[in-house]
């Protein structure tokens, strides 16, 4: 797991990282008011050159941008199903359950729920591109005491190519066993792995200016009122100038005041001397259809990438059940494999503090990814795979007790 080369660092003992507040639990779990919108805008040549200008940018795009944001939530939400440690060993099991439940620290410095650290882990793994930190021993070194996360934007890399943290104004390699870290798509060229919003910050932008100007020109334009044209009554024979004036007026309060009382369900009677008109923008609906249709083309642009389709985050174009399901089985594809990388560091955190305890065992992390709605279908696979069973068992082609194990495995 770990991703760095051997190479010589500065000391730093265990109680040093655990008092340093620039590594509590920098996770960014919905503490969406951490960084104020001031710190965010101001940029130095340090912060491009390092990188950290592009960590800013996600975060904000992720804070700032509802498409993006639903983009980022369903990859976590779906990529941190529940789950548990598994060891065949009844002490093991509990040491790993003390350990699940006190591996997560929040920003109170409070535990969590190990459900909550694996939410944090990939929001982190997918929006920055990388997810890192240090394991703490506890001061008996007896046990483990917690994992601290270190943001990706405070590693920097040195002369020699060598990545490092400031921490007490010392610069700490993170060669170190101690240090973990799990980048995504990482390649030769991103060695820290690239965040999955990395293709989209400039369409998110044509989005946000499609929808600003949406809302000047719909602002400039404005909504449909009612325009009420009043014709005045005849003069009466013998009626004098000031008398017809006020009956005019007269006339015309009353006619508003009706109007302007007149309820949902009501309608105003007037004589023929009154028109209602509409007066608002022409051609509303087409006007309204071209940016519906700029505003999807600009949220596909975004769903695809993020590697997701559009109707997975409840934006329905018409797609049919049978694409829907084809598209969700990719995903979860997808989240599978991501899946392996957690559970294979979380795994190496169980085995260790399973030899830190004296357990002579091996531990697994598995996620639970079933579905209530997938009952049906797994189900139907299940019966297929018994039934083959059984025709092989009754053409001779396997020994009873194969056949036997193999059911017993499927129906487990």
């Amino acid at each position: 797991m770990n991703l760095f080369s051997k190479s010589n660092t500065n000391v730093i003992d265990s109680e040093e990282l655990r008092n340093n507040t620039i590594l509590k639990t920098k996770t960014d779990g919905g503490n969406s008011n951490a960084r104020s919108l001031q710190s965010v805008l101001d940029y130095s040549v340090s912060d491009f050159q390092s990188g950290r200008f592009k960590y800013q940018l996600y975060q904000f795009l992720t804070e700032s941008v509802p498409a993006v944001h639903a983009c980022l939530e369903t990859w976590v939400r779906l990529s941190a199903a529940p789950g548990r440690f598994k060891v065949n060993s009844d002490a093991g099991e509990e040491v790993l359950k003390r350990l699940s439940e006190k591996l997560y620290h929040n920003s109170f410095g409070q535990t969590g729920p190990l459900v909550t650290f694996i939410s944090d882990l990939f929001r982190n793994y997918y929006r920055d591109g990388l997810f890192s930190g240090f394991v703490l021993l506890e001061k008996n070194g007896k046990s483990i005491d917690r994992f601290i996360p270190v943001h990706a934007a405070d590693i920097q890399k040195d002369e020699q190519n060598r990545f490092f943290i400031q921490v007490n104004e010392k610069n700490i390699c993170l060669d170190r066993n101690d240090f973990y870290a799990i980048p995504f798509n990482a390649d030769k060229k991103n060695v820290l792995g690239k965040s999955i919003l990395h293709t989209i910050p400039f369409v998110s932008y044509i989005e946000q200016q499609l929808v600003d100007d949406m809302r000047r020109t719909s602002h400039n334009s404005g909504f449909h009122r009612l325009h009420v044209q009043i014709t005045p009554p005849e003069r009466m024979s013998g009626e004098g100038d000031s008398a017809y004036i006020d009956r005019i007026n007269s006339y015309f309060d009353s006619t508003v005041s009706m109007i302007k009382s007149c309820d949902i369900d009501e309608n105003p009677g007037t004589w023929d001397n009154v028109t209602i008109n509409h007066v608002g923008p022409e051609n509303v609906k087409s006007v309204t259809n071209s940016w519906f249709m700029n505003h999807r083309s600009m949220i596909e642009e975004i769903c695809a990438g993020t590697n997701l389709a559009p109707f997975l985050l409840g934006y329905s174009f018409g797609s049919t059940t049978t694409w829907a399901s084809f598209k969700f089985d990719i995903v979860m594809r997808s989240i599978k494999s991501v899946q392996a990388e957690v559970a294979s560091l979380l795994e190496s955190l169980g085995n260790i503090e399973l030899a830190l305890h004296g357990i002579d065992a091996q531990c697994r992390y598995q996620f639970d990814n079933s579905f209530a709605y997938q009952a049906t279908d797994e189900s139907a696979i299940r019966s297929q795979e018994i039934d083959s069973i059984i025709k092989l068992y009754n053409a001779g082609l396997i020994q009873k007790e194969n056949a036997a194990i193999q059911v017993e495995r499927l129906l487990k």
